[in-house]
């Protein structure tokens, strides 16, 4: 058990630096592709195919061979084309919502499906009385089983 703890240990802390290298490093073409979004068809650059998009393409590698940062690159982007050009909208001002709403969505639905699970549990076949013509079926059936 412990091998197995000290070895997950080991692939996380890898992981998280190898993560770290890529992020205090250069940047590649395909760590800004999926976080940047092609004005003409509005999709990641990782998935369109628009002239303007392999245009974005050669800009981002020609800012990565002049040494800018990935936020640089970004900030760069984002003035030529605006905000929208940004894949994940920012954490601040009205697109906060864009976050907290998803978020809000999912809790309230827990809480609905945790109500009505927490209902339904308390409910028992007690509270709610067999009317006398059942009982009388019931007792019948469990008379001929019995003998």
């Amino acid at each position: 058990m412990r091998r197995a703890g000290l070895a997950l240990l080991v692939v996380v802390l890898a992981a998280a630096a190898a993560g770290h290298a890529t992020a205090a490093g250069r940047p590649t073409v395909s760590d800004l592709e999926d976080e940047v979004v092609c004005p003409t068809c509005g999709t990641t650059l990782d998935m369109s195919t628009a002239p303007i998009a392999d245009r974005m393409r050669v800009f981002i590698r020609a800012r990565i061979a002049a040494g800018d940062s990935k936020q640089e690159i970004k900030d760069a982007l984002v003035a030529q084309f605006g905000p929208a050009v940004l894949a994940e909208p920012p954490k601040r001002g009205f697109d906060l919502l864009a976050w907290l709403l998803p978020i809000a969505g999912l809790l309230s639905a827990a809480a609905i499906v945790g109500y009505a699970t927490w209902r339904w549990s308390r409910r028992s076949a007690e509270d709610e009385p067999l009317d006398p013509e059942d009982e009388r079926r019931l007792d019948d059936a469990l008379a001929r089983f019995e003998g």
